[in-house]
């Protein structure tokens, strides 16, 4: 494949976008299901909540900031005008990932023989 692009799926919402941005860069598919229809106010809200998110740590990140160690803070500032991404965090808290890799490779590097 000449290229690819990573995807996120499945239980992710609004405040692990510091998260998924560090662990999968910005140019990423983001599939928010229930983290934008469980929106207690809706799916345009849930929308909502998940494209400021995202605004607010793509422009901390171009700012220079440490978006993954700041991310929670970033959210919290963000949310102070924006009522969506506040019910967001109210609603899925401080739920993130507890994630280890268990990617390995698939094959051993030898040396090789320079015929």
């Amino acid at each position: 494949l000449r290229k690819v692009v990573p995807v996120a799926s499945g239980g992710i919402h609004a405040g692990q976008m510091h998260q998924l941005l560090d662990y999968l860069g910005d140019d990423v598919v983001l599939q928010f299901g229930g983290g934008t229809i469980g929106h207690p106010d809706g799916i345009q809200a849930g929308a909502t909540a998940n494209r400021v998110a995202l605004e607010s740590m793509v422009m901390a990140r171009n700012e220079g900031r440490d978006f993954v160690a700041e991310g929670p803070q970033i959210l919290r500032d963000a949310a102070k005008t924006c009522g969506p991404l506040q019910t967001a965090l109210d609603l899925w808290k401080d739920i993130s990932f507890n994630y280890t890799s268990t990617d390995t490779a698939d094959f051993v590097e030898t040396p090789t023989a320079n015929v």
